[in-house]
Formats: structure tokens, C-alpha cells, sequence
């Protein structure tokens, strides 16, 4: 399959006949139309996008400003979207819309589709759980319609299942080129897709816990991630072209920017945790973790306190997105539930095996973890399982801010969470300032229908009950 690339330029202004001009702008070393596979490539080049924002970590209260605190404190105004349409889901779609023209030779066009339709539905999942209902059934037919209506985020999360579920069931043997993330192997791929319906079954334990168990024993049921092999990880290089945001603003901008929040540390490092060694440095003054009290508005000394890890920030540290772990911890709460079988038991055995992963990912060894679980804080809990279990993705979840933002409103843990300034963590994110104008009926109807017409930071969302 090809899609065209146009660019823009000036009319010929009768200096040369329009042939010419043409001819003289064509550069032998960029080409004109991309492959399939070429697209999905690119749509995930954005996936550390998707992690790497500073918004994100605040949102879940991992990172504190050091410097520029109002930055942190929630400030009210809308947040783009767009990019997520005219990057990566445009890209997408365009794989989806050309089916009939992509190239065989780079692998069974079936899956091709389904890698489409996993990443499709990734991107669209990460957009609705932040702003609420969005543009999905009339988005990304470019000039055909520039002002689509925002569907409901039910209908969209059905809409998802529905693709993965299309995903999974077309999935043939044989690689794809130019696979960036799983190296062109389809089994991966399958698993990831039915790990995103697993996690996405969790979100809806609250408004619908019926679909949610069902959902996420059908994920189940496909083969979900069984190692951290499996894992959904963005692999930076170490060069300027394809390195890490956070070396970009850490070393190369030389801006000590963001400590470690005293939430986060009083939650490790009185249990010994080997993962705060990974995520922030011992304070410079003290040679001991302290964190910083998120919000805080005085003047301070960034030697006082933990500064974001150096493996954190390094030009070619990988981003993780969807993981094992994650997988284990939803296996726990779904046994406490009782959505799959074991009782307590089973939901032991998968929260301890959640931590055992969490730190041999972040840490790159099992080194710590029997005494870690061993802490009284720690150890299962039947009484107190579902904050002990969502307390703990939230530190798994590290750096990967707004899925950590989007647990922490389904589950209200950790519940300690600070205030700052009064204003308590957003419920969402606000719309772009410029749909109000752009696409203005749509735009309205969607906010009335959700929020009773105010796009505010704490409208709840159709989950979020």
C-alpha cells in the first residue's frame, strides 16, 4: 500500500513551467509514498509520547517541580489532542483504509491489519481516558469531514473490544519488516492486543463489573503477556535522533527539573524497596532519599532531596508501556473479585509474583524481593487487598503517569495523594481550547451531555464512578 505525502509550496510564478519546478524538487534521498508497514512504524515511533510527559507524572503525583511549581499545581486549560489524530491514527487509518493495496511482501496483510488495529486501539484507549468522550466513528477521514462528532466513551471502549477482538482472530503465521517493536514476531503481538483488553476489562470494574469480568476472561482466554519478554517497551538508541524526552531535558538542556515526590518515597524506602535505587538518587546533601512535598511553592535547593534516576533519564532508557506485571496485578484484583477462580489465594500468589516482575524489570534481578514481600506493609493482605494491590501498580507503574492517573481515579489508591495549592487531582484533562471554535456543535454537545456544559479538569468520566 502507498500513501502520498504532499507538501505545500509556492505557485510557479512563471520562472520555470510547472514540470520543471517539480523536477527540481524532488530529493532522491526522501521518498514520496510509505508501505504499510512503513506507517505502522512510523504510528509508533509516538508511542513513548504516550508516557514521557511530565503532565503525566503529575498527574499521578510521581514527580515534583522543582523549579517551576505553578506548572504542577493543575492549572485549569485545555490540552491538545491533536496530535494523536494527525500522527499516529492517521497513519494507522491509513493502513486500515488501504487493505486491498498493501504489500504482501512485507509480511501476510492480515497482519498487518491486526498490528493496525492493536495500535489503533492502544492510542484510542490512552485518548478517551484522559479527555472522555472524543472523536472516533466520524475522526480520521481528513478532508471529508473536519468537524466529527464526539462519540460516547462507552461506545468507544466497545468499539475497542470489538477491534481487538477482530485483531486476534485474524492473526496468521508469519513475521511483518519493519516491526520497531516486537521485531515482526506475531505471537507478541497477539498477546499485547489481548493484555490491552485485559486491562482495559479492569477500567470498567466499577460501572459494569458484568462486561468488565466477562471481557476479562475472554482476554484471558486469547493468551495474554506470560513473561517480561512480552512486555510493551519502547526502546530508545543512544544517539539525538531516537533518544529519551526526559535525557533531552535532563542532560542536554541541563534542567535538574523534577525530584522524586515524599509520597512516593515514604511508600519505598521505609520497606527497603531495590526499585527506589532505579527511580530517583540519593539526596546530594545527605546521601539518604527524601522526597519532595508535591506542590511545595518555596524556595528550595535541588541538593535537598531526590533527583530523577540517572537509568530514568539516560539517552537510551526504555519506556514501558504495557507489561507483565501490570497483567499480574489485574489477575490479583480479578481473583479478589471473583471474576476468575482461587479466592484469596489466587490473588496472593499473583500480587506476590506482580512485585517479583515489577522489580526484576525495573532493577534487572529478583535481588531484595523476598524481603520486600516479607515486610508487614507489604505482605497480602485479605482484609486490605485491593488498596494493597492498586498501591503497588502505582509504583510499578512509574513514569508511566497517565495509565498510573487513570488506576488511581478507577481505584482511589494510593489515597494519599496531596492537594496542592487545594486543588485536588484532576478527573480529566480539558479539552483543546480550539474546539470550541473548530468544531463548536460537536464540541458543546459533548460537553453538556458529559458535564452539564462545563469542559472542566473535574468532570468524571463514564468509568470513573
Amino acid at each position: 500500500m502507498k500513501k502520498k505525502i504532499y507538501i505545500v509550496m509556492m505557485s510557479c510564478l512563471g520562472l520555470w513551467s510547472c514540470e520543471d519546478f517539480d523536477d527540481l524538487n524532488v530529493n532522491p534521498n526522501l521518498p514520496s509514498e510509505a508501505s504499510g508497514t512503513q506507517l505502522i512504524a512510523n504510528a509508533a515511533l509516538s508511542l513513548p509520547s504516550l508516557s514521557s510527559s511530565p503532565t503525566g507524572e503529575f498527574m499521578a503525583q510521581y514527580l515534583a517541580e522543582t523549579q517551576y511549581v505553578t506548572a504542577s499545581l493543575y492549572p485549569a486549560g485545555g490540552s491538545s489532542f491533536y496530535w494523536l489524530y494527525e500522527g499516529p491514527l492517521m497513519n494507522l487509518q491509513a493502513v486500515l483504509d488501504n487493505a486491498e493495496d498493501l504489500d504482501g511482501n512485507e509480511g501476510p496483510v492480515a497482519n498487518q491489519l491486526a498490528v493496525a488495529k492493536i495500535l489503533k486501539a492502544y492510542y484510542f484507549w490512552h485518548t478517551t481516558d484522559r479527555w472522555g468522550d472524543v472523536p472516533y466513528t466520524e475522526a480520521l477521514q481528513g478532508s471529508k469531514n473536519f468537524t466529527p462528532k464526539y462519540d460516547s466513551q462507552e461506545s468507544i471502549y466497545n468499539s475497542l473490544f470489538a477491534l481487538l477482538d477482530e485483531a486476534d482472530q485474524q492473526i496468521v503465521s508469519g513475521s511483518i519488516s519493519n516491526d520497531i517493536i516486537y521485531g515482526g514476531d506475531m505471537a507478541k503481538w497477539q498477546k499485547l492486543g489481548n493484555t490491552i483488553r485485559l486491562l482495559m476489562a479492569l477500567r470498567l470494574s466499577e460501572v459494569d463489573p458484568a462486561k468488565a469480568s466477562a471481557e476479562f476472561n475472554k482476554a484471558l482466554e486469547g493468551g495474554v503477556m506470560a513473561s517480561n519478554a512480552d512486555n510493551l517497551v519502547f526502546r530508545h538508541l543512544a544517539e539525538a535522533n531516537n533518544q529519551s524526552y526526559w535525557y533531552g531535558q535532563w542532560v542536554a538542556s541541563n534542567r535538574e527539573w523534577w525530584a522524586l515526590t515524599e509520597t512516593l518515597v515514604d511508600e519505598m524506602k521505609p520497606v527497603n524497596d531495590p526499585r527506589l535505587e532505579v527511580y530517583g538518587q540519593p539526596a546530594r546533601k545527605t546521601g539518604a532519599y527524601v522526597g519532595l512535598n508535591f506542590g511545595e511553592t518555596k524556595s528550595m535547593n535541588t541538593d535537598d532531596y531526590s533527583l530523577l534516576g540517572q537509568a530514568i533519564y539516560a539517552q537510551d532508557a526504555p519506556i514501558y508501556l504495557v507489561t507483565y506485571a501490570q497483567v499480574l496485578f489485574a489477575k490479583a484484583e480479578a481473583a479478589k473479585r471473583g471474576w476468575i477462580a482461587g479466592g484469596d489465594a489466587e490473588a496472593e500468589a499473583n500480587y506476590n509474583q506482580a512485585i517479583t516482575q515489577s522489580v526484576q524489570q525495573w532493577t534487572g534481578s529478583t535481588a531484595g524481593v523476598d524481603e520486600l514481600l516479607a515486610q508487614e506493609e507489604i505482605a497480602y493482605d485479605p482484609a486490605s487487598a485491593i488498596e494493597q494491590i492498586a498501591t503497588q501498580r502505582w509504583v510499578h507503574l512509574f513514569m508511566h503517569g497517565y495509565e498510573a492517573w487513570a488506576e488511581y481515579r478507577r481505584t482511589g489508591y494510593p489515597d494519599n495523594l496531596v492537594a496542592p495549592g487545594g486543588a485536588a487531582v484532576p478527573a480529566r484533562q480539558m479539552y483543546p481550547d480550539l474546539e470550541a471554535q473548530n468544531n463548536a456543535a460537536n464540541y458543546n454537545e459533548a460537553v453538556q451531555r458529559q458535564f452539564g456544559g462545563t469542559d472542566g479538569l473535574y468532570g468524571q468520566l463514564w468509568w470513573d464512578k
